[in-house]
């Protein structure tokens, strides 16, 4: 998948799994709950057997996308995750881009599991950002204290955003690609990207797996040496 980043790789692969159908009727069967203050809905952890699977296949993979020069295995977690929060109940931070952490060798991997077309609206997608007054479209631990000390000015000027799912991230970063949450689409990009889930503020979201904006978020990282 094309990029404006030059330096960055979005990877993405259609028909991820061969039986989407099973994943949604398993992720049914979970007892979703809130899980961190920073993710606006519920998450169920996927089973441990499976993302040993799934990193059997991806890690050579995963190798041959981002790199992994000490060559170390990678370690996963993965949820399955409902975005469920109304914008109006949204703290402000989950009203902006974020990134998942600043360490580049951090990849990240959205699964959309919703259903389109016709009668079964959008799933929206996840769409990436450059913060206008650094430049910034993503963050390491040395560029972090420059972007936060930005955007506390930013907001200082104008007050906090308004409570809804950022858009094309206006007046402050500027949406530069969205990556479209086609059904049974997996996504990879480093997480210290610039990034937010595309989601309808007007639509209803729904807590059940087979109705809701379900996906397989996951993360992976080089295995400690």
């Amino acid at each position: 998948m094309e990029f404006p980043e030059r330096d960055q790789r979005l990877i993405g692969i259609d028909n991820f799994l061969v039986d989407p159908a099973h994943a949604i009727s398993q992720a049914v069967l979970q007892k979703f709950a809130k899980i961190t203050p920073q993710y606006p809905g519920v998450r169920a952890a996927l089973d441990p057997q499976v993302c040993r699977a799934w990193l059997r296949v991806l890690g050579p993979l995963l190798d041959m996308w981002f790199g992994n020069p000490e060559g170390r295995p990678w370690a996963m977690q993965a949820w399955y995750s409902l975005v469920t929060t109304p914008p109006a109940h949204l703290a402000p931070m989950q009203c902006l881009p974020h990134v998942d952490g600043t360490d580049p060798q951090q990849i990240a991997m959205m699964l959309y599991l919703k259903r389109t077309g016709p009668g079964a609206g959008q799933a929206g997608g996840t769409a990436f950002f450059r913060h206008r007054s650094t430049g910034l479209a993503a963050l390491t631990a040395e560029t972090y204290p420059r972007y936060a000390a930005a955007v506390q000015a930013d907001y200082g000027r104008t007050g906090l955003p308004a409570a809804a799912y950022p858009t094309d991230g206006a007046p402050h970063f500027e949406r530069i690609h969205i990556a479209e949450g086609r059904f049974n689409r997996a996504v990879f990009y480093r997480g210290n990207l610039l990034h937010s889930g595309v989601i309808d503020n007007d639509a209803p979201l729904r807590a059940d797996p087979r109705e809701g904006r379900l996906t397989i978020n996951a993360f992976f990282r080089p295995a400690p040496g």
